[in-house]
Formats: C-alpha cells, sequence, structure tokens
C-alpha cells in the first residue's frame, strides 16, 4: 500500500502535494502516488491556489500561514511544499 512520502529535518517536513483547484469544497482526499492530494476552492489563477493551499495546510496543522512555504511547483498542480513547526506524524494524520 502506498505511504505519504514526508522527509522530516529541522527546517521541518517536507511533502508533495497534488491540487486539484476550482473544486467543491478545500479538502484532503487522499493520495496521488506518495503525494497528498488536496481539493481546493481556488483558481488557478494569480497564485490564488498556492494562496489557498498555504492557508489551508496551515489551518489543518495548526501553525501560522508563513510556516507553510510552497518550495516547487508554483505553476504547476503537482507541489513540493515545506512546513515548519510540525512532525512527520502530524503531516500523515491529515489523511485521516
Amino acid at each position: 500500500m502506498k505511504e505519504l512520502r514526508v522527509r522530516e529535518s529541522e527546517e521541518g517536513c517536507t511533502f508533495g502535494v497534488h491540487v486539484v483547484p476550482r473544486s467543491r469544497h478545500d479538502t484532503v482526499v487522499g493520495l496521488y502516488g506518495d503525494s497528498l492530494r488536496v481539493r481546493l476552492t481556488a483558481p488557478p489563477v494569480g497564485g490564488k491556489a498556492n494562496q489557498a493551499l498555504q492557508e489551508f495546510l496551515a489551518r489543518r496543522l495548526g501553525v501560522p500561514k508563513d510556516a507553510v512555504e510552497i518550495l516547487s511547483g508554483h505553476t504547476s498542480r503537482h507541489k513540493v511544499v515545506r512546513v515548519r513547526g510540525v512532525r512527520a506524524e502530524q503531516v500523515r494524520a491529515l489523511l485521516k
């Protein structure tokens, strides 16, 4: 069975996120390969989906918005995200 791949370091947890923009709800829907699959209501225009992803992950993980950083994939559905101040177990708990 596939599992969310989370790399934990001193800077925080780094993991992949596959974003589905223009959805009905902001929600985690499971895995996309070894990445977290997230549906967002925001459109992929002008960075709105990226901003919505940062706000959504910050809210769900209980960290400030500026603790969520998109490292790569700013114009792609597949992104690599780093979240400071959380452990790998907390990130994997998003799937439950």
